[in-house]
């Protein structure tokens, strides 16, 4: 599919047009990925091609790439990311990691860097970029590192900078047109959003409600009885007594009565109530038998001793009569 653009002849120096049209594709999804949005990615390269252009004619063009890259990921509009609510696809889920992870991992898929020129354009060593990108590197949950997954990250990265929508392509080639001609402010292919005027009539209207709101407010202080016209008319309180109410025992009968009754459990089991008379009795009772304690009964053909100690005088007849029969022949 061709895509129209701007202008058929190029406009400033042909080397810095080739260059700047060789990293558009690459430094759009690059900005896009790195902000989370394409309207901002677009707007921070165009800033980027924009201060890019008067320092190219003062740098060896062997020093273009990494100074171009180093000024587009410096744009302020790539310094904060913004969130998916949701994640599709993998490259939805570069917002986990940190602006510098992400930063190093794109730097080596979107704009194909070696590691020597990715840690370059950071300004870091060789073995902190490193570090950065296996830190940005998809993994398991356990720590291992996910091939699979980072597969289909780069397979992403590439495919989104391959197929670029034909009117974004459009908006890309006429913001880089516009930086080649030295024109300024116009290579901003999506402004920044600004924040909508209020409308001069919207503070008289909310005035307007909150004096109505009190004059309604005061008015239910005002007397019903004071004259005041309401929906219907002037309308009064009548305040009447209430007829009085019998007697609560005399809206039951006896036998009702009887039921509502607290202890009517113990009213309806007349044993049950003696029984509770004896509470004390029984309990003490229980316990004894509890206890093994039983009082002595004495046999019923044995009859009962008296406990009477006997007395010195019977003692002594009793002796007498004893030798008195050993005596006898």
């Amino acid at each position: 599919m061709s895509v129209p653009i701007a202008s058929s002849r190029p406009s400033g120096p042909p080397a810095l047009s080739a260059f700047l049209r060789g990293v558009e594709r690459r430094g759009a999804v690059l900005a896009e990925l790195q902000a989370g949005d394409a309207a901002a990615g677009d707007a921070a390269l165009a800033d980027a091609m924009r201060q890019f252009r008067p320092e190219a004619a003062h740098l060896p063009m062997a020093d273009w790439p990494r100074r171009f890259w180093a000024l587009l990921l410096a744009q302020p509009r790539l310094a904060h990311r913004t969130a998916v609510a949701v994640p599709i696809e993998a490259t939805d889920r570069l917002g986990e990691l940190g602006s510098g992870p992400r930063a190093a991992l794109l730097l080596r898929v979107a704009a194909g860097l070696s590691e020597e020129e990715a840690a370059s354009v950071l300004g870091v060593g060789l073995s902190s970029y490193r570090l950065a990108l296996q830190r940005a590197l998809p993994h398991h949950a356990d720590g291992r590192a996910d091939p699979l997954a980072w597969q289909q990250l780069r397979e992403q990265i590439h495919r989104r900078i391959k197929t670029l929508p034909p009117e974004r392509l459009v908006r890309l080639s006429s913001a880089r047109e516009a930086v080649l001609r030295g024109e300024s402010g116009a290579g901003d292919a999506a402004p920044p959003p600004t924040t909508t005027a209020r409308p001069c009539w919207l503070m008289p209207l909310l005035w307007s409600l909150l004096a109505l709101c009190m004059l309604a407010m005061a008015a239910t202080f005002l007397p019903l009885g004071s004259g005041v016209q309401g929906v219907g008319g002037n309308r009064r309180v009548e305040i009447e007594p209430l007829p009085e109410a019998d007697a609560p025992a005399a809206a039951y009968g006896e036998e009702a009565g009887l039921i509502m009754h607290r202890d009517f459990a113990l009213l309806a089991d007349p044993h049950g109530e003696a029984a509770a008379q004896d509470m004390e009795f029984n309990s003490w009772l229980a316990a004894q038998q509890a206890a093994g304690v039983t009082a002595p009964t004495p046999p019923p053909d044995q009859p009962l001793q008296e406990d009477v100690a006997p007395s010195p005088v019977a003692d002594g007849i009793a002796s007498e009569t004893q030798a008195e029969t050993e005596d006898a022949p």
